[in-house]
């Protein structure tokens, strides 16, 4: 692993010219395939700042065709191939030295027909939400911050408080337009080569790089009643998630661990309902046992978009440029508690950093109607997050990284799994136990859509 605190690169001219020279038969591209160090620097990092690995080259294309024909270069010439879109992966997931990162953020078309938006991967859900929001429709599912990218979040799963009635955010894609490690660009969808769609919503790019996707649009909701709900404990925290999302009184539930006072932690619930109002409380909220409520009305995308503000904020004190090596991981409802209880007990506030988030919040696994991403094998289960933030005065990166390793042997103990976006070293082996009974059937996609193994390396899966 790379130094989050290495010195600033400096241009290397040789190898530069050596990178053109390796690109200097490609195929005329409607976009632009670059060299210059700052592409170069910029496709070098990520969000995480834990690895740190140049390309050789830059594609910013200018259609789905120029990712075709790129690839299919790639792999007549050995190189390896990922697709990058806000580059918010912490572990150097779409990083590939030496090869070619696909900048996907060029391809950012938005297209509402009918109840269906037809965009480009490289489109950010802001940009999409905004564009069906004028024709009063929205997607269903979302992720908490929108400025991520169509085809970054579809290729890892999606989560978000919405599963609990919508499901993952690859639950609601109708088909996608891909290429494959072969250089085939092609369609499909549950009817239409449905192994290929199996193994690339959530397959983090390892059979095919998205490039548009057909996702499906509901009614707009126009206003939403927020309630911020505090309870004493996880048993309490959680007993009250599960009630409510089996019910399915809310249309959004997460759940939260606030940095502890010397009274301890303080667990927060949050849910909300749309286009209620204050006449509803007593139905949404008489017969909660919380200990505080604080309630407002906020306007349906402020809510989709209320976390922005807060992202503003890290970067101006400098917290958006530090490491972050994130911990996400799924956990099955019978051993929820117990984890989550036993690593607040023993997590000191300089182990996590300034900005860090813990988060806990239910499943509903049936909801979640796509095989990747990978969920624990119970009805319901949790998502359980401890999203570091290396800042002045707490643990290293490096310490961090090593504490996510020691969680994830816990998680996988207590019968639960990784959600597939931190910073956590797996070997083959793990992450042939992590795909479980699918692993069979996404070696074979592997295989069959990129049999030379060109795509998105930095995965390290295969």
């Amino acid at each position: 692993m790379s130094s989050p605190h290495r010195p600033d690169r400096q241009p290397d001219p040789a190898a530069t010219r050596r990178a053109v020279g390796v690109f200097d038969a490609v195929p005329a591209l409607d976009g632009e395939l670059c060299f210059d160090q700052a592409a170069l620097e910029a496709a070098s990092g990520d969000f995480g700042r834990l690895v740190h690995q140049q390309p050789a080259a830059v594609l910013k294309p200018g259609s789905a065709e120029d990712v075709a024909a790129m690839v299919r270069y790639c792999r007549e010439r050995g190189l390896k191939v990922a697709a990058r879109g806000q580059g918010h992966s912490t572990h150097g997931q779409a990083q590939v030295p030496s090869g070619l990162v696909i900048d996907l953020g060029t391809l950012n078309s938005v297209e509402i027909q009918g109840d269906t938006a037809v965009v480009q991967a490289g489109a950010l859900w802001s940009a999409l939400v905004r564009a069906t929001l004028a024709q009063d429709l929205t997607p269903p599912a979302f992720t908490d911050y929108l400025e991520l990218s169509i085809g970054g979040t579809l290729g890892a799963g999606g989560l978000g408080g919405q599963i609990g009635r919508y499901g993952t955010q690859t639950a609601n894609v109708l088909e996608l337009q891909v290429v494959t490690g072969e250089g085939e660009l092609t369609t499909c969808s549950p009817t239409l080569r449905p192994d290929l769609f199996r193994a690339t919503l959530g397959g983090l790019g390892q059979c095919a790089l998205i490039t548009r996707a057909t996702i499906q649009l509901v009614p707009a909701p126009r206003s939403v009643r927020f309630y911020t709900l505090t309870y004493p404990s996880v048993p309490a925290l959680t007993a009250q998630q599960a009630e409510l999302i089996e019910e399915g009184r809310f249309d959004y539930l997460i759940g939260e661990a606030v940095s502890p006072s010397p009274e301890g932690w303080t667990y927060v619930m949050e849910a909300a309902a749309y286009d209620a109002t204050s006449a509803d409380d007593a139905r949404l909220i008489g017969d909660l046992g919380h200990t505080a409520v604080e309630v407002q009305d906020v306007d349906y995308f402020d809510f989709l978009n209320r976390i922005a503000p807060s992202m503003e904020t890290l970067k101006t004190i400098g917290e958006w440029q530090r490491p972050h090596p994130w911990y996400d991981s799924l956990l099955p409802a019978s051993s929820v508690n117990a984890v989550v209880t036993e690593t607040l007990a023993n997590l000191k506030p300089d182990a996590v950093g300034l900005s860090a988030v813990i988060l806990v919040y239910p499943i509903l696994t049936a909801k979640c109607t796509t095989p990747l991403p990978v969920m624990p094998d119970e009805e319901l289960a949790y998502l359980f997050s401890v999203l570091k933030t290396a800042s002045p005065g707490a643990d290293s990166a490096e310490e961090m990284v090593a504490a996510n390793r020691r969680q994830y042997d816990a998680t996988v103990e207590a019968g639960g799994c990784w959600y597939p976006i931190g910073s956590v070293p797996l070997t083959t082996a793990d992450w042939e136990r992590h795909f479980g009974a699918f692993w069979e059937e996404f070696k074979a996609a592997r295989h069959r859509y990129d049999p030379d193994g060109i795509l998105t390396p930095g995965q390290r899966i295969f």
